[in-house]
């Protein structure tokens, strides 16, 4: 039987799925087949509605080899488990005369554990262990979480709490889960051979394709113990998120709290002596962090140092004493002890990379409303760790819908630690770059409009003219206003204002879950939903919801955000343009995200509308409009608020 093409496959699985085959998912699928083939790196962007999930799954599976998609966010991967594999792998079953397996892996802390459900969780003021089901009221919302944890217990078949409906609190989970740190390992515990994390282990091992997100694809990268199983071809989805994700899972933190936690874990397992060294350097560490001011510390100052080296030695004192006492008191010594180990190991590598004060990391003071004062460390670049560990061995696929930024890949490229597209060199990764487009036009579904009238923001201080015009526009649309703040402040300030002005009903972010306030907002056409980050990116509501994007200023960085900061300052020194390499592909990236969520349908018409002058009259303007959709632009206020009104009627009309 002759190997099937690549478009009979693809036609198979878009039948497969109800979808509908685009040219650019056609174009998507050859440049990736041949990127696999020839063992090479390609950037693709695939704007919504092509249809890039089977862009890059049909040559994928097409090919043979193992591959693992690692994606950013929880709805993707749900997707692709859910509903584009089964399909897809039905499809082509006939066609490849072989049925691929696919598994989802996520970090161990994602899956009950079944030690800490029935055996409990060691506490740090109670002798031995806490049974938390008879400690949390039944009647209290952690009570009740428990219980039904306990429930799901018995009848979930993957123990990953994503499969957990309704979810429950972040504490309630920290009850009956364990990091990869804390776990006693299969081979040890009572009940290694029904563990969830173990299980979804060994199906990855077993499977063709492995879905993952990227923070476990970043701990692969950076911790050097290899956590994926090995595979031939990495593709990354929503990939303009995996320089952010990466950097989270490579940025360290101590503060006070933590650090007190690990005194009173370590202190029943280890001898007077070394329990006495860490809590007084954990006093010490305390005292200096009362007096912590905000912001970024060009160098460690003297009296931070000697706190860290004082926690860092004490800390390394308690792992080696760790090892050998047994304290007659403790039960279940094993899982207490895992667990000191765990905290006191962390407060050991953090205190150490801080003092050591390398010129790669940035460090700072925040400050936190409820939780006080901290010392943070971040890498200054991820893009070194990138070129070596993401490209060596296998072939790399990235894709997204807004990986092109002012008109090229080489912005992301940088971030990534590729060279420009061409580049030559014996140990410089070769990659592509390929638009593939949309299938939705642009120019005639959407508006770009800039409030050009408007003043220039400042810092702080009330934006009234913003919140007029803003007012207007919403007015015009008759509702149907998605509203992305650069804060929640302004975010706050604009539905107060609205609220009082208008009686269509306004949502903001923070006063119910997210997934509800989306739901609501697409549930009514006359109804505005306002917000900050999540909604930049997380919004897909497609129809006469959604037929106002508004946007109040460019989201550039703060100035006062350290690692932005000094990754800015990082480039110029280099002889680069700090400003346009961090903070314009910052914001970019941001806008194009935000703008993305108007036209999420063929029939989908509306506005974009910026309220910042910066983005008609700025030298950088054309590059951040460069990297937004070819709407249709504009910065004739009228104009604007007459085509909201053809479009609120139209669609009243059709409903």
């Amino acid at each position: 039987m002759t190997k099937p093409s690549l478009p009979e496959l693809l036609h198979a699985a878009v039948a497969a799925v109800g979808g509908t085959e685009r040219p650019g998912q056609v174009s998507m699928a050859e440049a990736v087949a041949e990127a696999v083939d020839d063992n090479a790196h390609l950037l693709v962007q695939a704007g919504t509605g092509t249809g890039k999930s089977l862009g890059y799954l049909v040559p994928a599976l097409a090919h043979g080899e193992r591959v693992v998609v690692a994606t950013a966010t929880l709805a993707l991967q749900r997707q692709l488990v859910e509903r584009d594999l089964p399909r897809t792998v039905e499809a082509l079953h006939p066609l490849l005369r072989r049925r691929p397996q696919f598994a989802m892996l996520k970090g161990r802390s994602n899956y009950l554990c079944l030690h800490r459900l029935h055996e409990g969780a060691p506490q740090d003021e109670e002798e031995g262990l806490f049974d938390q089901f008879e400690a949390a009221a039944p009647s209290s919302k952690l009570g009740q979480d428990l219980l039904r944890l306990r429930d799901w217990s018995d009848e979930t078949e993957t123990g990953d709490r994503d499969d957990l409906t309704p979810g429950v609190s972040d504490r309630a989970w920290s009850q009956i889960s364990v990091s990869s740190r804390e776990c006693l390992g299969a081979t040890k515990c009572a009940y290694g051979a029904e563990c969830f994390a173990e299980a979804a282990r060994e199906r990855a091992k077993l499977a063709d394709v492995v879905v993952t997100n990227h923070a476990l694809l970043a701990i692969d990268a950076i911790e050097g113990a290899p956590v994926l199983p090995k595979h031939e071809v990495l593709i990354v989805d929503e990939a303009h998120e995996l320089v952010s994700r990466v950097t989270g899972v490579a940025t360290g933190e101590l503060n006070p709290g933590q650090v007190n936690r690990a005194v009173r874990r370590a202190a029943k397992l280890v001898n007077e002596k070394a329990a006495d060294a860490l809590l007084t350097a954990s006093e010490g560490f305390e005292r200096v962090l009362e007096l912590a001011l905000p912001g970024r510390l060009e160098e460690v100052p003297e009296d931070l140092g000697y706190a860290l080296m004082a926690l860092r030695d004490a800390a390394r004192t308690v792992i080696s004493a760790l090892g050998g006492t047994r304290d007659k008191s403790v039960q279940d010594e094993d899982a207490v002890r895992k667990q000191a180990m765990a905290s006191v190991e962390s407060i050991h590598s953090v205190a150490e990379r801080i003092a050591q004060g390398s010129e790669y990391d940035v460090v700072w003071y925040e400050r936190h409303d409820r939780f006080g004062a901290s010392v943070r460390v971040a890498p200054l670049s991820v893009s070194g760790l990138l070129r070596e560990k993401l490209f060596a061995d296998r072939s790399v696929v990235l894709t997204s819908a807004t990986l092109k930024l002012g008109g090229d890949f080489n912005g992301v490229g940088a971030s990534l630690g590729l060279a420009p597209e061409g580049t030559a060199g014996d140990d410089i990764p070769q990659w592509k770059g390929l638009d593939v487009g949309s299938p939705f036009d642009y120019p005639r579904q959407g508006i770009l409009y800039v409030a050009r009238h408007l003043a220039t923001p400042g810092r702080e201080g009330s934006r009234t003219d913003m919140l007029d015009e803003l007012a207007e526009l919403v007015d015009a649309a008759g509702g149907r206003t998605l509203g992305l703040f650069s804060s929640m402040r302004a975010a706050q300030a604009a539905a107060e204002e609205m609220r009082s002005q208008q009686d269509k009903p306004v949502l903001l972010q923070g006063e119910e879950t997210l997934g509800e306030l989306i739901k609501n907002f697409a549930a009514d056409p006359e109804t505005c939903l306002f917000g900050t980050l999540s909604l930049w990116q997380g919004v897909d509501v497609p129809g006469p919801s959604c037929q106002l994007v508004v946007m109040d200023r460019i989201p550039f960085p703060r100035p006062d955000d350290p690692l932005m900061s000094a990754r800015q300052k990082a480039v110029e020194e280099a002889g680069g343009n700090g400003f346009m390499a961090v903070a314009a592909t910052h914001a970019a990236l941001l806008m194009a995200q935000g703008a993305g969520r108007l036209v999420r349908a063929m029939g989908d018409k509306g506005v974009v509308a910026v309220l910042d002058p910066r983005l008609a009259n700025a030298r950088y303007g054309s590059y951040l409009r460069a990297s937004l959709p070819d709407f249709w632009y504009t910065t004739d206020r009228n104009q604007a608020r007459r085509s909201l009104a053809a479009i609120d009627a139209a669609a009243k009309t059709a409903q």
